[in-house]
């Protein structure tokens, strides 16, 4: 019985997996309007995400990004 439980967890957490991947987004200060990178969505007017809100996989993906969206390139 316990093989069965532990097959269960074994492949849920394999379907589970991929839902837990990190996120980059660019962002904007509202008030500074410098440019940053973080790992969460911004959930207040502080920050907006900028270029399209797109969300990036990597960090480094991210960074190449952020050199292509104009409001971070301009200031």
């Amino acid at each position: 019985m316990n093989i069965k439980a532990i097959i269960a967890a074994a492949a849920l957490t394999a379907i589970a997996a991929p839902a837990f991947a990190e996120s980059y987004y660019v962002v904007q200060d509202a008030k500074t309007k410098k440019c940053t990178i973080t790992e969460t969505k911004p959930t207040t007017t502080e920050t907006t995400v900028v270029g399209d809100g797109t969300v990036y996989k990597t960090r480094t993906e991210a960074e190449t990004g952020m050199k292509s969206v104009k409001v971070c390139t301009s200031n």
